[in-house]
């Protein structure tokens, strides 16, 4: 298997919405997209499917030595060997991509957030600057498209906050920032026994509410010129937003639910959205 075919395969089996997104660009775009994809969901991995946060620390520690030699000497991993030969041809900083793994450091050293603000340091680690490479390799020329890209990153990752509230807990993780706990009076307890109640769906809707006006803030700021380059950003914030509906629709069931869109249904928004572009 080559490198790209490992990356290609991560992609696919990891059910991401993202994947569809992905099927719209063209060949050395997508092959270099797949491969940050994979980079960030092996580092993820490392975290949610290690239960020793020793081990997963030094995980991690191996995979910031890999990001060394994917600018310099020869990486070992096929992820590490798919990135070398896109960094350069792609403007992505060594800087951010070590950035993405302090987020995911995150996760080893603590599972509450006393505020939204200390959310959105975390936020923009594992997901906004995640966003920020996303957008060079889409390619983009006017440099506000940066703006864009760095907020529709933190409205993907509060979806999957919200999307992930139940499989989080079980973890022994709550994302959701202590002060909106206590406004809304939902005691973390709640969260990780399950208890929905009329607080917690308030709770729930509330969070829906934010992502979705960074959502509208990161549209708001794509300059039209580079509407059609950033397509597959477009894209996944189309699916991501319906997703946000069902979850809403549903309830906001979120700590006994994990609300899912077909694969068929993600196709046909993105089909759609590509269209509308």
């Amino acid at each position: 298997m080559t490198p790209d075919e490992y990356c290609q395969q991560k992609t696919a089996q990891s059910g991401s919405s993202f994947y569809y997104s992905f099927l719209f660009l063209e060949p050395p775009r997508r092959r270099a997209i797949t491969a940050l994809y994979a980079f960030c969901r092996e580092v993820d991995d490392v975290v949610d499917e290690c239960p020793d946060p020793q081990i997963a620390a030094t995980k991690l520690a191996w995979w910031r030595v890999e990001v060394g030699r994917i600018y310099g000497d020869k990486p070992e991993h096929p992820v590490g060997q798919a990135l070398q030969t896109i960094v350069a041809q792609f403007r992505m900083p060594k800087e951010q991509l070590l950035e993405i793994i302090d987020g995911m450091e995150m996760d080893l050293q603590q599972t509450r957030y006393l505020d939204f603000k200390g959310l959105q340091l975390y936020c923009y680690r594992v997901a906004s600057v995640v966003g920020l490479l996303a957008a060079e390799i889409f390619g983009y020329q006017d440099r506000a498209t940066l703006k864009y890209a760095h907020d529709l990153g933190l409205a993907f990752q509060l979806t999957n906050i919200i999307r992930d509230v139940g499989e989080d807990a079980r973890r022994g993780r709550i994302y959701l920032p202590v002060a909106e706990l206590q406004q809304f009076g939902v005691p973390a307890g709640d969260i990780l026994n399950a208890r929905q109640t009329d607080a917690f769906t308030r709770l729930m809707e509330f969070q829906i509410d934010r992502a979705q006006s960074y959502y509208e803030q990161a549209l708001r700021q794509l300059p039209a010129a580079d509407r059609k380059a950033q397509r597959a950003g477009l894209i996944m914030a189309a699916i991501y937003r319906t997703l946000l509906d069902e979850i809403r629709r549903d309830g906001c069931r979120v700590l006994t639910h994990r609300t899912a869109l077909t694969p068929l249904r993600k196709l046909w928004i993105a089909w759609r959205t590509s269209r509308n572009i």
